[in-house]
């Protein structure tokens, strides 16, 4: 099947996927991505070529609840019917007659002639769920890390407030990422919740409560399906070095397991060496869970 064309227009797509079966995002010639799943598919939908500009390169196994990502087209369907003609396409692509596919355009929409989804991006939101059990659910294998200790959430919360403001964050940079200039960042938020207060925050909303405090993490947290067995470290900035939300948590897993104490994370920031930070967090328990744009785009 393939659309019309009718004028260039520049369009910004919304993109929630499950990671577990792709190498990341960015495009890579011998690897199933989920930016060259996307094109692929898209190229073949328009009959010409269609090249996302994605906002994050999320890595293998890393889903996302709200990536963006930015494309010119002279499309002649309209924008409002975008996204359901794109999920057809992308449904079609699956073997089965029921079956549905890993990603899922939740909003298309047109943006001005000059807008970059990567360029234009004033910062992203992270999510992470960590299950604390010795009772394994291979269920959620591909979208949880299962520690096997009792974590204790408040003094990893406590813990994590330490990275909020502007700082070096190079002790949580891991090697082999593209060189960067500075690795200097601003966190505007952080802390770790339950995957129960995710949910009563939900609830509270749909109910046109006032936000509470788990709310402000919201939108995308509620869509994480998170237990009340579950804690959830959030976190939000400017921007993320290579790496640097999974070395942060696997940190915090040990401060929450008692092997470091929270008035370390002040020292392992200050000493700007990654040999003083904690393990590496595997990736699928990580989520891109928002994309900040300015106001004067009108975009969230």
């Amino acid at each position: 099947m393939s659309i019309g064309v009718h004028g260039m227009k520049n369009y910004l797509l919304t993109i929630a996927y499950d990671g577990s079966g792709f190498h990341g995002w960015q495009k890579q010639p011998k690897e199933k991505t989920v930016q060259g799943y996307l094109e692929q598919t898209f190229s073949r939908l328009f009959d010409r070529e269609i090249a996302l500009n994605g906002t994050s390169r999320t890595d293998a196994g890393v889903h996302a609840l709200g990536q963006r990502a930015s494309f010119r087209a002279d499309i002649r369907i309209p924008t409002d019917r975008l996204a359901r003609v794109m999920n057809n396409a992308l449904c079609g692509r699956e073997e089965g007659s029921f079956a549905l596919s890993p990603v899922r355009i939740l909003e298309a929409r047109e943006v001005p002639e000059e807008f970059h989804a990567r360029f234009d991006s004033k910062g992203k939101r992270y999510l992470y769920r960590i299950r604390p059990s010795r009772d394994i659910d291979v269920f959620r294998r591909s979208y949880v890390y299962h520690v096997e200790n009792e974590l204790d959430g408040e003094v990893m919360d406590r813990a994590a407030k330490a990275l909020i403001g502007t700082q070096d964050f190079k002790s949580f940079e891991a090697s082999g990422g593209t060189p960067r200039e500075t690795t200097v960042r601003e966190i505007f938020d952080a802390g770790v919740i339950t995957g129960g207060q995710i949910a009563e925050a939900a609830a509270e909303n749909s109910l046109g409560a006032p936000d509470s405090g788990a709310a402000g993490i919201l939108p995308g947290a509620a869509d994480l399906g998170a237990r009340e067995d579950e804690l959830i470290f959030h976190v939000s900035g400017d921007g993320f070095l290579y790496n640097m939300v999974r070395i942060i948590t696997g940190t915090l897993v040990e401060i929450g397991r008692g092997s470091r104490r929270p008035e370390e994370m002040k020292g392992i920031i200050e000493g700007k060496d990654r040999a003083l930070a904690g393990h590496t967090a595997p990736p699928y328990g990580l989520y891109l869970a928002e994309v900040f744009y300015g106001q004067q785009t009108g975009l969230g």
